[in-house]
């Protein structure tokens, strides 16, 4: 499958750059998957659409959302000839915090260049102690390097000027993202309470989301991209309570294409299956674990614990448009593989002819 197939044309206008307030004031698309029908809802009339355990033969549906927090990555500073520098936080390296993989900005930033002048005092240093082919650098700080940056915003978000607390779900809980796991900033402390109300739960796993979640797939071919590994887990207790809900014939909705990646991640592991063949377990979807994930889903997967996605609307030619490609065409009568991502496109046309506002601060989809 090449990878031009999931390209599609998107005006910079069609790009929030203003979050919805309050949160559930979204707008929500409804895809159902069996015929591809589509309604348009706001997102608190996601309650309309989530079992509550009305009928006593089935268990409530269950929310599963990453909690994952963003860290303060983006920092800056200059070298000890003025120049300046932008530093981008990846991934904490050592125990203590201060060795960090990153991504750098300025001018000949080469292995033992100096940084100083760092956050808003300017009192921290750190120094470049390697550059690696990929052209990311192994930093290393004087002290935890949280104190000196801010929470970055994705590159298309340049006019948002609000608490950066906003780019935050409200559930978040453990710090470690790059990036905001985008599809649950629509879930507000009022919205989760009237769902639990109602007799819906929510449970949260943790994947810390890299950039490369969003960067396009570059490679020609769907099969040739080499996806992006990232630290995940999922408690036993959490694991038990997906497994009773799926043995129970409730369903595990999907808060975001991370908590995607974690649940069937968890589930390919529980099932000592090929992700691209067999058929779910009935008395086991998940198992408990903590690791890294690289798990690359496109068209053609087997999902196996996620049952429905509210998720937003991607890049083009992004793996995330191509996993919920994935899942629609897994919910689909037709068996072929390709019929995912053609109901998904036309979905997103229909979008735009609407009036959806697209990405991180855009609007939602409800896929069942």
């Amino acid at each position: 499958m090449k990878t031009d197939l999931f390209d599609y044309d998107l005006p910079n206008s069609f790009i929030a750059q203003q979050p919805a307030e309050p949160r559930e004031s979204s707008r929500l698309m409804v895809l159902h998957r069996k015929d591809g029908r589509i309604e348009h809802r706001r997102f608190s009339d996601i309650v309309e659409y989530l079992n509550g355990g009305d009928d006593y033969m089935m268990a409530p549906d269950l929310l599963v959302a990453n909690n994952s927090r963003v860290i303060p990555a983006r920092i800056y500073g200059r070298k000890p000839t003025g120049g300046k520098v932008e530093i981008f936080l990846l991934k904490q390296i050592d125990a203590d915090g201060l060795l960090w993989e990153c991504l750098t900005r300025g001018r000949n930033l080469k292995m033992g260049s100096t940084i100083e002048r760092l956050g808003s005092d300017e009192d921290g240093s750190a120094e470049i102690v390697m550059v690696h082919e990929t052209g990311t650098r192994h930093v290393r700080f004087d002290r935890q390097p949280y104190g000196f940056g801010d929470v970055p915003l994705p590159p298309y978000i340049t006019e948002y000027v609000g608490d950066a607390e906003r780019y935050q779900t409200i559930y978040n809980k453990l710090e470690g993202s790059a990036a905001a796991p985008t599809a649950g900033l629509h879930f507000s402390v009022d919205l989760l309470a009237d769902l639990h109300k109602r007799g819906v739960a929510l449970e949260t796993v943790t994947l810390h989301v890299g950039l490369d979640t969003f960067r396009p797939v570059e490679a020609e071919d769907v099969d040739e991209h080499m996806i992006h590994s990232e630290w995940a887990t999922l408690s036993a207790e959490t694991a038990k309570r997906i497994n009773e809900t799926a043995l129970m014939r409730g369903r595990v909705v999907a808060v975001g294409t991370t908590s995607v990646r974690t649940l069937e991640w968890a589930a390919t592991r529980a099932q000592g299956v090929d992700p691209y063949d067999g058929d779910a377990c009935p008395w086991q979807r998940v198992a408990a674990f903590e690791s890294s994930v690289d798990l690359y889903i496109r068209p053609g997967y087997r999902f196996r614990a996620v049952d429905a996605l509210v998720t937003n609307f991607h890049l083009p030619k992004s793996s995330l448009l191509m996993l919920v490609s994935a899942f629609v065409g897994h919910g689909m009568a037709n068996a072929d593989p390709d019929a995912g991502r053609q109901v998904l496109l036309k979905a997103y046309e229909v979008a735009k002819a609407e009036g959806y506002r697209f990405y991180s601060f855009g609007d939602a989809m409800l896929i069942v």
